[in-house]
């Protein structure tokens, strides 16, 4: 008996070109939300920095460059991947937070949509096929997959590119602490649906929004430095909210995946999180081992790309699964048939959700 599954195909990502390191910072003069500035010299800040986040370089793109156009570039490689006729595709799907940001102006542009302008750099005809946008945070993509899996399973679709595309280095406060965590690229995928003798593809999912205290936690507001112009604003953060937030809702999301799917931790091959900091990344891991009464976590269950990548947002779970997928990941990853991918986000929102994939 054939099984309908719904199944990643190909994938694709772009990796921007340029690339700066911690102490590219250095000429920077950084303040706190108050506008005092920071006793520690520049080398202390780094060294923390680097203890805390993980994050030694990030990837900014070049001028000539805007989100969408990345965006595109992810998507050729991905239709490629998979081997589609892009006429044949029934949604794009993109997920982002600022839209087209052009150098030195700090200005959103979101018309047309993003997922517009994929379609049309990407030159399909087909008016059938429905472009739009995500705006669901760092969760993102895994939201648009979902999303993607909800049309293909209700029969409204049979094919979906799913693209996430940022360039976070455009709406940056250079004098908060903050910037450095930061970073451009975008990944995409092709979602469809495939015929199968076995369950495989996407067999489980989770997702919340929490908003009574938390909507705020990621949000838009004016310089650190006194003198700057108020009605100039950049992407602000509470850092340690979120990683509280992040510590207490990101395990119960990803065990509540699981049991929906009626899989045991043990089960699970590899762990793709949002690469948003190292240390509350690990932490969260813990947090999810010991809501199965398991300390023992396997080394390589959760592959890392933030070290030389930065956040880049909404990018950096499909980024990290292309670079698996095609073995060009610094660390040594692989995948197997069958093995079974945890992917999990949280971000602005306060968005949080988790898919379970089987290879």
């Amino acid at each position: 008996m054939k099984i309908s599954n719904v199944i990643i195909s190909g994938t694709g990502c772009y990796i921007p070109k340029n690339v700066v390191t911690n102490q590219d910072f250095a000429k920077n003069n950084f303040f706190d939300e108050n506008g005092q500035a920071f006793d520690a010299s520049h080398d202390e800040i780094a060294e923390k920095f680097k203890a805390i986040t993980g994050i030694e370089e990030r990837r900014y793109v070049d001028d000539s460059l805007v989100a969408s156009d990345i965006g595109a570039i992810a998507s050729r490689l991905a239709i490629e991947d998979s081997g589609v006729d892009p006429e044949t595709i029934d949604q794009i799907i993109v997920a982002h937070n600022f839209g087209d940001v052009k150098p030195n102006t700090i200005q959103t542009d979101i018309l047309p949509s993003l997922a517009s302008r994929i379609k049309q750099e990407l030159g399909i005809k087909n008016p059938a096929c429905v472009a739009y946008d995500v705006l669901f945070g760092c969760p993102g993509w895994i939201q648009g997959v979902i999303q993607a899996n909800a049309y293909i399973q209700s029969g409204m679709a049979k094919k979906c590119l799913v693209v996430a595309t940022e360039t976070l280095s455009r709406v940056l406060d250079m004098n908060d602490r903050d910037s450095m965590i930061f970073a451009d690229g975008a990944g995409a995928c092709i979602v469809e649906i495939a015929e199968g003798e076995k369950q495989e593809g996407i067999i489980g999912m989770e997702v919340g929004t929490w908003t009574e205290e938390e909507a705020c936690y990621l949000y838009l507001g004016k310089s650190n430095t006194i003198e700057s112009d108020p009605n100039v604003r950049y992407i602000k953060m509470h850092g340690r909210k979120i990683y509280e937030f992040a510590l207490n809702k990101v395990p119960q999301a990803m065990k509540s995946c699981l049991d929906k799917a009626g899989v045991d931790i043990h089960d699970v091959n590899k762990i793709l999180i949002h690469q948003a900091n190292e240390k509350m990344d690990r932490e969260i891991i813990k947090r999810l081992f010991r809501l199965y009464k398991e300390r023992n976590i396997p080394e390589d269950i959760m592959p890392m790309s933030i070290h030389k990548l930065g956040n880049s947002s909404v990018a950096t779970v499909p980024t990290l699964l292309d670079q698996i997928r095609k073995g060009t990941s610094e660390e040594q990853h692989e995948f197997h048939k069958g093995d079974l991918i945890l992917l999990a986000s949280v971000g602005a929102g306060m968005n949080v959700n988790a898919v379970l994939y089987r290879y």
